[in-house]
């Protein structure tokens, strides 16, 4: 009988790249299970992975690395010794390891040679009797980080000897790579006598580390070399130096990585390589992103098209590139990188609409993300970058750049911001540094101030403004005492991205005659300043609340929590949050990735955790996408029994846009707002996403990612019959182009 065996593997440092994605969700295609360790949530984990708590195996924080390479590699190789104790007969794999066909062996002992000549032996994959000599006599050796190998060259050994003589014992992280890993498995395993229990180079290395780029060539070339007796197949994670310095952190047309992508349904676009030890690339700053929604995203120097193609993926934003001289000024004449990054995008699935180019200065609008890579304050002056920062910036704006020591860079962005470094490379003898800048919040005599003068006569006699820090405000406008709609809403963004400027729904509101309590925020502060709570306090001691028949909280995302949270200032009032977080505590919701920004704020008080305390409405009805994880994982902290779960499946954390474009959000809130919104309602009116272009995009690819591939085609059939997608259609033509190429 077949042995049916489990792998298990180790993820530390964030996001999963393609690469990782598509070795795991071979496992799954397979049909081999394979569980994912973890130290904290990563949310892009392949379906069908199976995701463990790594502290089951080791419970520690201390993930020690190669310092040279800036790698947890040396964690990863003890970690796999632990696991294979812990959990006996599991394989391990390392996260480039692809499933050419599943591992069945009989043998506890799997592991391979990795090079011709039958000596070194590889950790890549390993299997070993939890009880084996081996396996302890490695774990007894990882037990002392100072330990001197005696594998190691003898000049070697005789230099860490010495060190440790003169009191200045050389730690493992100090020492060459492998020293953990492949140099102890492949000792161990000699001075055993377990060479006969290695498996042949082709099981696992059919394509060894010096051939390694062979998996960015022609396909077929990699066919050539697999036998067998191949199951496993390391695909080198080192390529991911190569595929980030020379295909924008993507596999290139027609290769190995490509087709593997494509028959698993994974999108690199989306997950781009970020790094490489302690080279970044491009692709990779969508995982320094800390807003949950990009509208628009803006390239003044054509050096981030991996970023923007990764931005598109996630957020689904405009594209915009400049069409600038090296002085900053607008040309006539596109420079000529710009066909080339537009064919780019075009070429991953960036629909054209999509992709605009700016040629004058008029053009110019605030957008969410802006990069000025390898530009101004790098090849070009800094001073070229100025009226981008004055015309393109709002509050919530994130800003890359590399700046060259020396070029002024730096003093120029402090009268804007907060900078971060990223990264740092050495060109020409000089330093560029690579930052995320964060505009400061609007100044007093910018939005707020305009705000200060617009605020009092909305309020009009019978209302009031209130200002405090931070840039919170209340604003009440008294018109009906039947209904009170309590908002929440960000001040920039209501005075420079609204043409009315106004806080959110002020027409919607003030056209049935209710009356709203406006809250705002001067940035991304969750609303956590004390001030914004005492207000509440005053506002329910006082009576305010219990004036009107009915109260209504509204928000979305940031303003979702908020909406959820300062509900109790009125109990028995009614919520509708969209998209919203529980909290932001991350000793509560370690999971959660996002918002950076907030990370230090106390979220504890009785306006703390809004799953909790929202208990005191008559009714929270939480819109979100199940399918969008993070947002998922807050709405199921809300398990209170007035809680109301309204799913919009595939629309992702900016649901209320897609539901504006949809032309039902409106109807939608009206309903919720009015207390008419059931669950029957909201599912009827959700209907109308059956033609909306991004949720066909999201469900097609859902089918392929299941490997329905017969109903991807159909749902392909029906959509391209109703309007012109081109991701759509691009990836029908792959699925025909696959089944032409099997027949044959």
């Amino acid at each position: 009988m077949v042995r049916t065996r489990e792998v298990g593997t180790l993820w530390i440092g964030g996001e999963l790249s393609w690469m990782e994605q598509v070795c795991l969700k071979s496992f799954v295609d397979k049909g081999q299970k394979i569980t994912l360790f973890q130290y904290e949530n990563i949310p892009n984990v392949p379906e069908g992975v199976l995701c463990r708590d790594g502290r089951e195996v080791l419970d520690t924080d201390d993930f020690i690395k190669y310092e040279k390479k800036n790698s947890y590699a040396l964690f990863a190789d003890l970690f796999r010794l632990h696991m294979i104790r812990r959990f006996p007969g599991m394989i391990w794999i390392d996260t480039d390891v692809y499933c050419h066909r599943p591992m069945t062996y009989d043998s506890d002992y799997v592991m391979g040679f990795e090079l011709p000549g039958e000596r070194r032996v590889n950790n890549a994959v390993l299997g070993l009797p939890a009880d084996s000599d081996m396996l302890c006599q490695m774990l007894d050796f990882t037990g002392d980080r100072f330990a001197i190998a005696p594998f190691l060259p003898p000049k070697v050994r005789r230099g860490y000897e010495e060190a440790r003589d003169a009191g200045q014992p050389v730690h493992v992280s100090q020492q060459p790579w492998g020293v953990w890993g492949p140099l102890m498995v492949t000792h161990y395993t000699h001075a055993l006598g377990l060479a006969d229990k290695v498996q042949p180079m082709d099981a696992f290395y059919p394509v060894p580390f010096p051939d390694r780029r062979l998996f960015m060539r022609r396909a077929g070339m990699v066919d050539d070399v697999l036998t067998e007796n191949t199951t496993a197949l390391h695909v080198w994670a080192s390529n991911k130096r190569q595929l980030g310095n020379f295909h924008n952190g993507l596999p290139p047309k027609g290769s190995f990585f490509d087709r593997i992508v494509t028959q698993h349904h994974i999108v690199p676009g989306s997950a781009p390589i970020g790094s490489r030890g302690k080279t970044s690339f491009d692709g990779g700053l969508i995982y320094e992103l800390d807003q949950d929604a990009v509208e628009t995203f803006a390239d003044l120097t054509g050096a981030a098209p991996g970023f923007a193609l990764a931005a598109h993926n996630r957020f689904d934003c405009a594209i915009q590139v400049f069409s600038l001289d090296p002085k900053g000024n607008f040309t006539e004449n596109p420079p000529e990188w710009i066909d080339g990054y537009v064919g780019f995008l075009t070429e991953n699935g960036v629909e054209p609409e999509r992709i605009r180019i700016i040629r004058t200065q008029k053009e110019v609008r605030p957008v969410d993300v802006l990069c000025n890579l390898s530009g101004y304050g790098d090849r070009f002056k800094v001073s070229g970058v100025k009226p981008f920062l004055e015309s393109c910036l709002h509050s919530d704006t994130r800003l890359f750049m590399d700046i060259r020591k020396g070029s002024g860079g730096f003093p120029l962005l402090r009268g804007y911001g907060t900078n971060r470094q990223i990264s740092t490379r050495v060109e020409d003898g000089k330093d560029v540094l690579r930052v995320i800048m964060t505009p400061n919040p609007p100044k007093a005599d910018e939005s707020e101030g305009d705000w200060a003068e617009i605020a009092p006569r909305l309020a009009g006699p019978e209302g009031f403004f209130r200002a405090g820090p931070e840039g919170h405000s209340f604003l009440y406008m008294p018109r009906s005492k039947d209904t009170l709609v309590v908002t929440f809403d960000n001040l920039d963004i209501a005075m420079n991205k609204r043409d009315d400027r106004r806080p959110w729904g002020f027409s919607l509101i003030k056209e049935q005659g209710w009356s709203m309590l406006g809250v705002l925020a001067g940035g991304w502060t969750w609303y956590r300043n004390p001030w914004v709570a005492e207000q509440f306090d005053e506002l329910r001691d006082s009576g305010f609340f219990r004036e009107f028949g009915r109260v209504v909280f509204y928000g979305a995302s940031m303003g979702g929590y908020a909406a959820c949270a300062f509900c109790p200032a009125s109990p028995g009032a009614e919520v509708v949050a969209i998209s919203p977080q529980s909290t932001v505590d991350k000793s509560v919701v370690p999971w959660e990735t996002r918002y950076r920004v907030v990370w230090d704020r106390d979220f504890s008080g009785p306006y703390g955790d809004a799953a909790q305390v929202s208990v005191a409405a008559r009714r929270v009805s939480i819109l979100y996408d199940p399918y969008s994880e993070l947002d998922a994982a807050h709405a199921r902290r809300f398990t209170n029994p007035n809680v109301a779960h309204l799913r919009t499946p595939l629309m992702g954390h900016r649901l209320g846009s897609s539901l504006n474009q949809m032309g039902v959000l409106s109807t939608i809130i009206l309903k919720a707002l009015s207390g008419d919104l059931t669950s029957q309602e909201f599912y009827r009116i959700l209907r109308a996403r059956k033609d909306f272009p991004r949720y066909q995009r999201e469900l097609f690819n859902r089918a392929l990612e299941k490997g329905h591939t017969d109903l991807a085609r159909r749902l392909g059939a029906y959509i391209l019959a109703r309007n012109s997608n081109r991701a759509v259609r691009l990836k029908l033509a792959q699925i025909e182009a696959d089944a032409t190429a099997s027949v044959r």
